[in-house]
Order: C-alpha cells, then sequence, then structure tokens
C-alpha cells in the first residue's frame, strides 16, 4: 500500500495548530500546568491572552451528540426508514471543537464481532441537533486513513486537513448532504497494513469495518435503516478499503470515494493465501457482482496530477465500471497524494456526486 504523505500519526501540525488526539493528561497536572500557565499569560497579556493561547480549554472533556433524539422518539412514532440510537451509549470524550460549534468526540470500541479493540472519532453536523431534523435520520460517511491507521484515524485528529468544513460547507451550499462521519482506526498496529481484510490468523479488521463499526454508529446515532444511507470514503490503503467494502457488501453499503487507492490487496500477511485474496479484491468482487446484476453500488475515484495511480484507476474503470458497478473520476489538478489534495477534491465534486445517490435528512415542516 502507497504511503500518505501526510500520515497523521500522533500530534498533527495545521495551519490551525497542533492537533491532538483528545488523551488526557492526569487531572492533577492539567491543573497545575493550566495554573503555572495562566499566572505567566496573565502577567504578560491579561485575560485576553490567556483565551487567545486557548488556557481555558474543556479538551478532553466528556461530550455527547444528539441532545433532542430521546424526547422526539418517546414523544411520536418513529418515521418508516429510520433507526433511533439502539444504545449502549458509548462515552465521547471531545478532541476538537470547530469554529461552527460542532464537535470531534473519541471513544475506545470494542468490536463484538471482531474481537479488536480501537479507538473511534466522530462528528455531527450542526444539522443533527437541529430540532426540525430531530426525528430524521442522517447518512455516514465511515472516513479510512492511509498512512499507518494506527493507533490514530487523520481524518479525526487532523481537522485542519478540512474535512469536517468541507461537509459543513457543501451542506450549506446544497452541495453536500450532512454526513455523519465516523473515523475509526485503519489497521491492527503501526507495523502492518491488513489490507481492511480478515486476514487469516491476524485481527479481523474487515469484520472491525464492516460490522462493528456500523454497529457502533446505529448504536450512537440516527441513522438510515437502507444501505441508501451508508458510505465509505478513504485515501490510499484507506481508499482500497473503502471501495472494497462496498464491493463485497453492497446490499450494506451504497457508495465510496476512493482516493490515490491500490486496486488489489498487496499484505504481505496473506502469505500466498490466494482464496482468502480473492474473496478481498476488488476486481474479483465487482466481476462477481456484475455477474449478479446488482445491487447497484458507486464509486468515485479521486487522483491527483502530481501522483501515480490514475492508469490502475483507469484500467479498472474501463473492464469493471459497467452494469451495477458504476464509476466515476474526480482528477486533482496539482494535486498529491495526501489528505489535503483530496478534500480538495471533495469539494470540486466528490462531495456533490456521492450526496445524489445517497438518502438525504428530512426535516419536519411542523418543527420552526
Amino acid at each position: 500500500m502507497q504511503h500518505d504523505q501526510l500520515q497523521g500519526d500522533g500530534d498533527l501540525m495545521t495551519e490551525e495548530g497542533p492537533q491532538t488526539t483528545g488523551r488526557r493528561r492526569p487531572k492533577r497536572l492539567r491543573r497545575l500546568l493550566i495554573s503555572g500557565a495562566l499566572a505567566l499569560t496573565l502577567a504578560a497579556g491579561g485575560g485576553a491572552a490567556a483565551y487567545k493561547y486557548k488556557l481555558f480549554t474543556d479538551i478532553g472533556d466528556p461530550v455527547s451528540f444528539g441532545k433532542v433524539q430521546e424526547s422526539a422518539a418517546a414523544a411520536e412514532e418513529i418515521r418508516p426508514g429510520v433507526t433511533m440510537p439502539t444504545g449502549p451509549k458509548a462515552s465521547f470524550v471531545r478532541t476538537y471543537r470547530l469554529p461552527d460549534g460542532t464537535q470531534i468526540g473519541r471513544t475506545t470500541l470494542t468490536g463484538a464481532k471482531s474481537g479488536f479493540t480501537g479507538d473511534v472519532w466522530v462528528w455531527v453536523p450542526k444539522q443533527y441537533d437541529d430540532p426540525k431534523y430531530a426525528k430524521s435520520a442522517f447518512p455516514v460517511l465511515i472516513s479510512l486513513p492511509g498512512g499507518r491507521g494506527y493507533p490514530t484515524n487523520y481524518w479525526g485528529t487532523g481537522p485542519g486537513l478540512g474535512l469536517q468544513k468541507a461537509v459543513s460547507d457543501g451542506a450549506k451550499a446544497g452541495t453536500s448532504l450532512p454526513f455523519i462521519l465516523i473515523m475509526p482506526v485503519h489497521n491492527a498496529d503501526t507495523k502492518h497494513h491488513f489490507d481492511a481484510s480478515d486476514i487469516p490468523g491476524e485481527p479481523k479488521m474487515g469484520t472491525w469495518m464492516a460490522e462493528d463499526i456500523p454497529d457502533f454508529t446505529r448504536a450512537n446515532f440516527r441513522t438510515f435503516t437502507s444501505r441508501d444511507g451508508w458510505a465509505f470514503m478513504g485515501s490510499s490503503a484507506g481508499g482500497f478499503g473503502a471501495f472494497k467494502h462496498v464491493l463485497k457488501y453492497p446490499d450494506r453499503f451504497k457508495a465510496a470515494i476512493a482516493s490515490g487507492v491500490d486496486i488489489v490487496p498487496d499484505s504481505p500477511l496473506w502469505k500466498g493465501n490466494t482464496q482468502a485474496m480473492d474473496e478481498n479484491n476488488p476486481e474479483k468482487l465487482a466481476e462477481k457482482l456484475i455477474k449478479e446484476g446488482g445491487p447497484d453500488v458507486y464509486i468515485n475515484f479521486q487522483i491527483g496530477t502530481k501522483e501515480t495511480g490514475r492508469e490502475k484507476a483507469e484500467k479498472f474503470m474501463k473492464e469493471y465500471g459497467k452494469g451495477p458497478v458504476h464509476t466515476t473520476l474526480q482528477v486533482i489538478q496539482d494535486g498529491e497524494h495526501n489528505g489535503k489534495s483530496y478534500v480538495r477534491g471533495m469539494r470540486e465534486g466528490a462531495l456533490e456526486w456521492i450526496s445524489k445517490v445517497m438518502l438525504a435528512p428530512t426535516p419536519d415542516p411542523a418543527v420552526r
């Protein structure tokens, strides 16, 4: 698998400053550090300086999502096609607060089906807590990173990449649905790539992403029962996982944005097990789906003009972009193999493209 130039492992420096993973220091040490820094700052520049340098912060504090959903569900019958949060609720800590007031939270999940334990970052759009949408489901975009993909997911720890803002801006402009972003770790350790698959004898990363993560999402958020409300996006190795899962489970997921992606599994952990590899090979999966005649899936490949791999995507599109396998190519001018380029491509067309094939949340006309 290729490596993103910007992997996002650990703290990530962006134009907005260093973004942390949200893990808290011990409370006593945290108070001492804040007190000392506050004293120095107040002496130098007063209270305004303290706020400027973010000494008063709620990063690492508990955070919850969906403040309106419980009362709405109890008051009236749930709409057809909508799944209210099934529970149990996860405990989230705040890792970032965006300028529009939306937040990124992190939790640790042990998958009931995979047995794997890893961190998951989540973000919901402003509309999610709007009373007009209290009884509506929201489309889900499971967002997978490239690079190591462990122990962090740079889409969650690096909001400076702009994914959340791209969705927010697109929703305002009417060019994107207000997606819930679910951002899990993609690999089981820092040394290996697992091809988003259940490689025999290894952690079940395919089950983690295709089953445990959707189950976790349904437990905590208002989602659509239909596959039309479920999609993947990813870059590099995460892009491979994104479009592979859609092709392997077309009854569960409808679409994917796959950026800078490899086309076939190539982890050395397969150890020549061709049968298991074929079961996770997008070419084989697309061929099978074409023979079966559906259901229809939609794949948007993104590639920058300053990276390699375009010919592989175009070859896949030519050979397998037929029948129920709908493909398109978003070429990013001057785009490189990194997250910022791929978010730019999403702004320039990929988000609008995927939004046209997904279900949208619907407001309650009775609520003003």
